[in-house]
């Protein structure tokens, strides 16, 4: 033993000299002298003794975090100077000259998460709340459809349901609070009064903000679910889902960005191929960045959009312009983002399992804009002879053209590209077999007797 550290000293040491009058000389003394202070400063330490009492489980989860650990305090968070559009009516606490904000926009995560917001917000994600409320649509089915224009009730499915997902608009009141029309909310395109877009919180909960949790598929199925979209479904019905529902409560999901990789997984959860440093690959808060089709859109083109604009649009023109092109790749380039996805799949399979699945699975999309753009045409002859309903929810026809792109085509594509049989099949292209049936037989009536039955 002697001997052999005898050999590594002789051979690190000719190492050194042999290169002391170059600049890629070996330096042994690599410590750095790094101070770090966890105190809190006095204001910060009565918000945590105060809340301790009256809200102990934010306390609770601070004390938990990353954030605790490093000094970061709840005035970091939620101090705000006094013409800041979200700050407090009064100071807060009352002998301080202190105001503050109970909302925590990007803008604030921003100042130590850069990069991550600048991403989030050249994803699809961001556009969430810019896109609902700026579709007439959209707006018409959440108000008048379902909220029926009652002048008490109309606002609550958007609040109870699509803004919960989507985001909302927060709106403050005239003592500076925000409205419950609009808030709260953990929607993930949540748009703040100071201008901030995006809800960190949608993934990395308050006020903990785990990293862990939001490496996990519930983090994703609070909102990818259902009819529409059922992706933690699908995740469960692929061969993914059956590995980390088997041994996944095993699974490390603790380590630093771009190092959580295989071997703390056996198999991918959503963050792992959508965003996360796996293999080659280089995390990400851009969720478009490795798309190449659009699977929720009523027909999948190809993602050439580069980053979202949306954003960008909003803050510099204060309107919901949604018309920019839809985020994929920086580069815009489909088959760029295809090829940072199948970086995450070489990880675990061939480059044969890997080409071979995507071909087939992208044949299904195309397949499916097969059966989408013959119900498009259908539906546009209709249109043209006055021979739909302006109801479009009274309509036999409109209603079952959009749910054959809503929801049984979603499932088709998703069930595909994610590897989950049943819904790229039986919920899926057959159900969208069943609808192009049902559209067809509408459509053949209304064209032969000039008449909506």
């Amino acid at each position: 033993m002697f001997k052999q550290v005898a050999i590594l000293l002789a051979c690190l040491m000719s190492f050194v000299f042999a290169n002391a009058d170059t600049n890629e000389s070996v330096k042994l003394n690599l410590v750095k002298n790094i101070k770090v202070n966890h105190k809190l400063d006095p204001l910060s330490k009565s918000c945590v003794e105060c809340h301790a009492e009256k809200t102990p489980g934010v306390v609770a989860d601070w004390k938990q975090s990353r954030h605790a650990h490093a000094g970061v305090s709840c005035m970091d968070c939620h101090s705000v100077n006094a013409d800041n559009p979200m700050a407090s009516a009064k100071v807060h606490p009352k002998d301080s000259n202190n105001y503050v904000s109970m909302l925590v926009s990007p803008k604030t995560c921003a100042k130590c998460h850069q990069n991550e917001v600048k991403e989030f917000e050249e994803s699809g994600h961001a556009r969430g709340a810019m896109q609902m409320y700026a579709k007439p649509g959209m707006v018409k089915l959440m108000y008048h459809y379902e909220g029926a224009d009652h002048p008490e009730y109309k606002m609550t499915p958007d609040t109870t349901g699509c803004a919960m997902c989507h985001g909302t608009i927060i709106k403050l009141d005239a003592d500076k609070k925000p409205t419950p029309e609009t808030w709260p909310t953990y929607g993930v395109g949540t748009v703040y009064p100071d201008g901030g877009v995006g809800g960190c919180k949608s993934c990395h909960t308050m006020h903990k903000f785990s990293i862990a949790e939001a490496r996990k598929p519930a983090a994703c199925a609070s909102c990818h679910l259902g009819p529409d979209h059922p992706d933690i479904e699908i995740f469960n019905n692929s061969k993914h889902g059956h590995v980390f529902n088997s041994e996944g409560h095993t699974w490390n999901y603790d380590s630093a960005p771009n190092t959580w990789d295989v071997p703390d997984f056996r198999a991918p959860t959503c963050s792992a191929c959508h965003m996360s440093g796996v293999g080659e690959a280089v995390s990400t808060h851009n969720v478009s960045r490795r798309l190449k089709y659009n699977l929720w859109s009523p027909r999948s083109n190809l993602r050439t959009g580069g980053v979202d604009k949306a954003v960008e649009d909003y803050k510099k023109t204060g309107k919901l312009n949604v018309g920019t092109p839809l985020a994929g790749h920086p580069s815009g380039d489909p088959e760029k983002a295809r090829a940072e996805m199948k970086l995450v799949c070489k990880v675990c399979h061939s480059t044969t399992s890997t080409d071979n699945f995507f071909v087939m699975a992208d044949k299904h999309v195309e397949l499916y804009n097969v059966y989408f753009d013959e119900a498009k045409k259908m539906l546009d002859d209709l249109k043209a002879k006055n021979l739909l309903l302006e109801d479009e929810w009274s309509d036999e026809f409109q209603e079952i053209y959009y749910h054959l792109w809503h929801h049984e085509g979603r499932r088709m594509r998703q069930g595909a590209l994610m590897n989950a049989p049943d819904y790229a099949h039986w919920h899926g292209v057959f159900e969208v077999k069943n609808d192009i049936r049902k559209l067809r037989k509408i459509y053949k009536e209304r064209i032969e007797t000039g008449k909506i039955h």
